[in-house]
């Protein structure tokens, strides 16, 4: 499948905006596209963009409060009652507070509300360790019937917000809160359950979920001056994972890295550890947050402070190619 790639994304002028706007916008649209769209907010709503949806739909909105298991057992509720609920919150506090009734009133009862982690990461930035929640992913793909995206920048979240509106299942999106630089475009491809080769290459597997995709291109780009050819493959559905895309590039390459703003134990790099384990033996290199916490910083610096920018993951990806023999299927 063709993916159409914004050409500026090498660029020192490439469009930079929060993901979380791309959000703000496909609620918006998304409720205008069904009434039965509801949102209810923690008391964040500017914060997370969900603003816009509150301006346009007020007689659809609920403030909630700082009472975050109300929140979701309240969306819950309203599910049942046949109303599509949108929640949002910081992704420290949903799911970081109400795991449980996430669990028990939502992912056990196969409700299809709709939870929005905005804050998501280190790059949170000067809010320091306390808000960056580095261990949503590996919460929330362990729930039964619950989906989880990561959109890569503003545009894919919007499409990925209208997507989420009509699947009918528990859904979980996880949103970054600096403005990163937008690699795709409107006429990309958006499907839950699809994973999409943005750059081919042959040496080794860069496999990228959320922001950390743009990463992996720029690592990409300084690669290729080292005569290694990268294949870049953006991950926005953590899970469903997309088996067929992820093995067939792996089968080509023989090596992978995962990249993720997250911790790699139960994250994104746990779940392509898992897949690999059971289908395809390969070496695996996950970068991510290596079991610690974060730091208060601006969130490049923050970025760089923990190697997880584009030129440091090309500086890691090289190491690794020299150091692991590529896999080979038979051995």
């Amino acid at each position: 499948m063709h993916y159409s790639l914004n050409p500026d994304i090498y660029s020192e002028s490439v469009k930079l905006e929060p993901i979380r706007a791309g959000f703000g916008r496909g609620l918006k649209a998304a409720g205008e596209a069904n009434e039965n769209i509801v949102a209810l907010c923690a008391d964040l709503t500017d914060s997370t963009q969900m603003s816009l949806f509150k301006a346009e739909f007020p007689n659809r909105f609920v403030e909630i409060g700082v009472a975050e298991q109300n929140l979701v057992t309240v969306a819950s509720g309203m599910a049942r009652a046949g109303k599509i609920p949108f929640t949002s919150s910081y992704a420290a506090f949903s799911p970081g507070r109400n795991w449980e009734q996430i669990r028990t009133t939502i992912a056990l009862n196969d409700m299809p509300v709709k939870i929005i982690g905005s804050h998501a990461g280190i790059s949170v930035g000067p809010d320091g360790a306390t808000h960056q929640m580095l261990e949503d992913i590996a919460l929330m793909r362990v729930l039964p019937n619950m989906i989880v995206l990561a959109p890569g920048d503003s545009i894919e979240a919007e499409k990925a917000t209208k997507a989420i509106a009509e699947n009918g299942k528990p859904s979980y999106m996880r949103l970054a809160r600096d403005k990163t630089p937008i690699f795709s475009t409107e006429e990309s491809p958006f499907e839950i359950g699809k994973a999409y080769v943005l750059k081919e290459g042959h040496d080794v597997t860069l496999l990228g979920t959320g922001a950390m995709t743009a990463q992996l291109l720029l690592a990409a780009e300084l690669l290729e001056e080292m005569n290694v050819h990268a294949e870049v493959v953006h991950v926005p559905t953590i899970k469903p994972l997309d088996e067929d895309v992820i093995l067939e590039s792996v089968r080509k390459t023989g090596r992978v890295i995962t990249a993720e703003e997250a911790q790699v134990a139960g994250g994104f790099g746990g779940a392509i550890a898992e897949l690999l384990g059971e289908k395809l033996p390969t070496p695996l290199h996950r970068i991510g947050m290596q079991d610690r916490y974060g730091e208060s910083g601006e969130p490049a610096e923050l970025m760089t402070y923990f190697k997880l920018d584009g030129a440091a993951i090309a500086e890691r990806t090289q190491r690794f190619i020299s150091d692991v023999p590529r896999y080979h299927q038979g051995f």
